[in-house]
């Protein structure tokens, strides 16, 4: 797909090309893009068909004042030099990886309106959104009135940032140590597992996903005194000067004796020491259970997000 203007956005299916315009945006407030910048990321080290065979799209969006709300790609002001330089800077970009769902960045309502009727246009048949809570929500509703679909709410994410790091007391048993190739079996399992408990399809290949996270010592694995592995914490590479933690995952026959805690506050301080300037984490909101445990390790509340499936 060539680069195509629709309103003021532009879609494009090469990634080095998205970057270049995306980037600067991306970066200037890297927490909030965490999801665009770690798949883009992976994008880049592992190649564009990493998450299934369908090409990636990606799409940034210049809309400046009123049209950023209404999403009427028309252009406001006198100061024609100003709004020439303001149309140029993006506001706003999506990456979707197809079979899975959309991923946007916050967007103003006239924003993800405008999106919604051009994905129409050209990928009727997308399966759903991911975004901020209100982003999401706004992109939805536009997408049933454009193509008729049912969008469901499903998982309700809450994105945390590590404030103070403060480590379990006790500590369970055992100790920590980083992921190796002897446990590539154990980590495609573990993989399987962990999308099976939240009713998710994985967005790779097991075994790719394994490779990928090994590649750079992407999980800390929590064993005990014997040297058996009993949970595992993975972090994303380093973009933007963050990191985050995912996925958390302790086999449910071990769950309850501290093993996540202590597998992620490893892998915290692992990513602090190793120069991160900010480690986030997403959680199930309906989930108490790990919400109440991040914020004992010292993780704050940033936004809600919540993914939508479309059915036709």
């Amino acid at each position: 797909m060539a680069s195509t203007p629709h309103s003021s956005w532009q879609l494009t299916t090469d990634l080095d090309g998205f970057l270049t315009r995306a980037e600067e945006f991306l970066h200037s407030s890297p927490a909030l893009h965490t999801a665009l910048l770690s798949v883009t990321d992976t994008l880049r080290a592992r190649g564009l068909q990493v998450y299934g065979e369908g090409a990636p799209v990606f799409g940034t969006y210049t809309g400046t004042g009123a049209e950023a709300e209404a999403g009427t790609g028309a252009s406001t002001g006198t100061d024609v030099g100003a709004d020439a330089a303001a149309a140029r800077a993006v506001r706003g970009a999506f990456v979707w990886t197809p079979p899975h769902r959309v991923s946007l960045s916050p967007l103003g309502p006239g924003a993800a309106e405008a999106l919604a009727r051009h994905l129409a246009d050209v990928s009727p048949g997308l399966p759903g959104v991911a975004a901020e809570a209100v982003t999401a929500e706004a992109f939805a509703r536009a997408w049933e009135k454009c193509t008729g679909a049912t969008a469901a709410a499903g998982v309700h994410q809450r994105l945390y940032r590590l404030g103070t790091l403060t480590p379990p007391e006790p500590a369970p048993p055992g100790r920590a140590r980083v992921a190796t190739a002897a446990d590539r079996e154990l980590l495609e399992r573990w993989h399987v597992e962990f999308g099976e408990a939240l009713g998710e399809r994985s967005a790779m290949d097991p075994g790719v996903w394994a490779d990928a996270r090994l590649a750079y010592g992407g999980v800390t694995l929590w064993e005990d005194p014997d040297g058996t592995p009993v949970a595992m914490a993975g972090v994303t590479r380093r973009t933007a000067g963050q990191v985050r933690v995912a996925p958390v995952y302790t086999p449910a026959d071990l769950r309850g004796r501290g093993y996540a805690g202590a597998a992620t506050a490893a892998v915290s301080r692992a990513a602090l020491d190793a120069g991160a300037s900010d480690v986030l984490l997403f959680t199930d909101l309906d989930n108490p259970t790990s919400n109440g445990l991040y914020q004992r390790l010292g993780y704050r509340p940033v936004r809600d997000f919540t993914q939508y499936d479309f059915t036709y």
